[in-house]
């Protein structure tokens, strides 16, 4: 398979559009399991004691009191109300990570390091890779091991990796299955490769959007 990859300047770039077979990949979604390269999003990384109370005040969702495992979607607004930066946000042992767009990573790190003023909270970059994962396959067996699992994991629920990183489950309105697998950025070949073996088809941007 040849990857075709998005051009500069694209929100996708970074990330292959497609392996040749576009309308293939898609309905591989629908049917079986597929895995997404979406190493080029910004996985930031928050520690100190006042890491949930000091980011409820700078952001929409009421994130003070989530325990360890929990993931939801974020947002921050400018003065006006208008969105500035989108977010998945999860929970794991005394850190909270939050993953974005990759363009928007560097400005999202500033503005939350602009903020910390006397709170215990440490803003920093995660050297982590997102892969997603698509498709009723992901039930099977050989995928669940794969990730160091025996069962599905509950929707919007984080489980730590044994090498680190985390598998996180995340909501779908119709019940598909689809987790976000983020790993140590120089493990995610091997990673890939693992996938590949328990029967996970890589697929492009455009099979994602199109989920």
């Amino acid at each position: 398979m040849t990857a075709v990859p998005a051009p500069e300047g694209s929100p996708d770039a970074g990330m292959p559009w497609h392996f040749g077979d576009p309308f293939g990949e898609q309905h591989a979604a629908e049917r079986d399991a597929v895995v997404v390269d979406r190493s080029h999003r910004a996985v930031i990384a928050l520690t100190g004691a006042d890491r949930k109370g000091w980011l409820h005040a700078l952001c929409t969702q009421h994130v003070a009191d989530l325990a360890d495992g929990t993931c939801t979607q974020n947002l921050s607004l400018d003065g006006q109300g208008r969105v500035e930066d989108h977010w998945q946000q999860t929970e794991s042992g005394d850190t909270t990570y939050l993953d974005t767009e990759g363009f928007r990573g560097e400005p999202l790190l500033s503005y939350l390091s602009k903020m910390v003023f006397w709170s215990d909270v440490h803003p920093a970059r995660a050297d982590l890779a997102v892969l997603s994962l698509l498709g009723p396959g992901l039930s099977a067996p050989e995928v669940l091991a794969a990730l160091s699992r025996d069962v599905v994991p509950a929707e919007a629920t984080a489980v730590a990796l044994p090498d680190g990183g985390f598998v996180r489950r995340m909501p779908s309105p119709e019940g598909r299955l689809e987790f976000d697998v983020l790993v140590p950025r120089d493990q995610k070949d091997r990673w890939l490769s693992r996938l590949a073996a328990a029967g996970v088809r890589p697929v492009g941007s455009w099979a994602y959007e199109a989920h």
